[in-house]
């Protein structure tokens, strides 16, 4: 793998990104946590990051991984919901950065369209109005909740669902989610550690339109251009690296610390949005 270092390395590796989207009949967007970060996202690497976001947690002695369990939405319902629903009301708050307007303006261009696969559950996609049917969310969304008894009800959207959250103790206040069919508590439709019971039904819909669009697309001249996914969870990472192996394909990583790319790709070590202004700005009118 290579990883390009210096300002003429990089000023090289933006011109061949320019080459690979304005040349390509389709375009893939995958997205990590990195791409939330210029939407003032927090993206939780390593126990300092995410105990500067939730300090509540670090008294607690709560990393990301352990508190991202399904096991507390029965040991502690309000802590696990004081987490989900800080989190849900962030999501919902926090406004999409310009980069996800740079990326719908080069999806447009495309004669083949676009798809994006996210491991994001934040539905800024959506938000920035990117087609609900080509989005890919790989570890589930916050804005659709599923029931902790599997009572057999389908997941269903969070628009409706409010938690107040004790901003000291970051624990929720009753009356936490319901599910809609039998009352039982709810959780998020999210993929969580160790989670056996994560609903998945809707994320196969999604993937397999990925694999259909892919399929419109194999042979075809098309860029994958990946955003702020780092090798801490690297299933974006190796999604990427999966389609960038297909006839026509080109990778363009973009990461500040992890731009390692294989064989022919592109990698950009910088911010999302930086790298995304930058490529947009040389590309042809």
């Amino acid at each position: 793998m290579t990883s390009p270092r210096g300002s003429n390395v990089v000023d090289d590796a933006l011109r061949r990104a320019v080459h690979a989207v304005a040349s390509a009949d389709a375009l893939l967007i995958t997205a990590g946590a990195g791409m939330g970060v210029d939407s003032g996202l927090p993206d939780f690497r390593g126990k300092e990051g995410f105990w500067r976001a939730y300090p509540a947690f670090q008294r607690l002695g709560l990393d990301f991984p352990s508190l991202a369990n399904p096991r507390w939405f029965t040991a502690d319902p309000t802590l696990a919901w004081g987490f989900y629903g800080h989190r849900l009301n962030l999501y919902r708050t926090a406004t999409p950065h310009a980069g996800f307007h740079i990326l719908r303006s080069w999806a447009r261009r495309m004669s083949l369209g676009a798809f994006v696969a996210t491991s994001n559950v934040d539905g800024h996609f959506q938000r920035a109005g990117f087609d609900c049917t080509r989005v890919l969310e790989v570890h589930g969304t916050i804005h659709r909740m599923q029931c902790t008894r599997s009572c057999g009800q389908d997941v269903f959207p969070a628009d409706s669902v409010e938690v107040a959250v004790d901003t000291t103790t970051l624990r929720a206040c009753p009356p936490l989610p319901a599910c809609s069919a039998c009352g039982a508590l709810a959780r998020p439709n999210i993929l969580l550690f160790g989670d056996w019971d994560w609903d998945s039904r809707q994320a196969n819909v999604q993937e397999s339109r990925l694999r259909d669009w892919l399929t419109t697309v194999h042979g075809r001249k098309f860029v994958i251009v990946e955003c702020g996914a780092g090798q801490a969870i690297p299933t974006i990472r190796h999604m990427s690296e999966a389609v960038a192996d297909r006839p026509g394909a080109t990778l363009v990583r973009i990461n500040p610390r992890e731009p390692q790319v294989p064989s022919g790709g592109i990698g950009l070590p910088l911010g999302a949005l930086e790298a995304l202004r930058a490529i947009s700005a040389r590309m042809p009118s």
